[in-house]
């Protein structure tokens, strides 16, 4: 199964010089580093190539890594029902670097590539309908991003004397406290937790 996966890599990257970056494997399937610039080209062939056929598309998203220069991997799966096999596309992109949309190629793409502008903005050129899906539209910021803060910039509610909804700032009640094991009223006290005891003593 690898040697097969393996062989097909090095198929795909010599019928695409320099478009392809990296070729390996990972969990059973295929994983393709696709330059970003070569990506509609690389998707196409994969799609049209009578020993190909990925005409299937699966997903799409983004992965975050902050302290990278391109911190985001856009990942795209697809599969070849003809020939039973599953393929991983990945493509690096800044912050503020677009990757062309696969909406011409699969049209199945809209949604999942507007979800990844949402939580993560990431651009896509030439997508017909680039906006947000799942947040609010005036939201501040992409939350699947691994800086945004867990408790968000701001808090919805509704006013029952204004009878509207409000968008206020987040308002925390009390700083963060380090919680103990035992009760969550206290906190954690110069006392060994039930079971530390058992690694001070010295073995008889």
């Amino acid at each position: 199964m690898d040697d097969g996966l393996k062989q097909l890599g090095e198929v795909i990257a010599t019928a695409l010089p320099g478009a392809i970056g990296n070729v390996a494997l990972a969990y059973g399937e295929l994983t393709l580093t696709v330059e970003s610039e070569r990506l509609i080209e690389a998707i196409t062939y994969l799609r049209d190539d009578p020993g190909l056929l990925f005409v299937c598309f699966i997903d799409l998203t983004a992965v975050d890594y902050p302290s990278r220069e391109k911190r985001f991997d856009v990942v795209t799966h697809l599969l070849a029902p003809k020939h039973n096999r599953r393929i991983r596309i990945k493509v690096e992109t800044g912050e503020n670097e677009p990757v062309p949309s696969l909406t011409s190629l699969y049209p199945a793409a809209d949604w999942y590539e507007r979800e990844a502008y949402d939580l993560f903005g990431v651009i896509f050129t030439g997508h017909p309908d680039l906006r947000r899906l799942l947040t609010d539209y005036g939201f501040d910021g992409h939350p699947l991003r691994k800086d945004f803060p867990m408790t968000g910039y701001v808090e919805v509610r509704y006013d029952d004397q204004q009878k509207r909804v409000l968008y206020q700032p987040v308002q925390l009640a009390q700083e963060f406290r380090s919680f103990d094991f035992l009760s969550p009223w206290e906190g954690a006290g110069d006392y060994v937790l039930p079971g530390d005891e058992k690694t001070t003593k010295n073995p008889q």
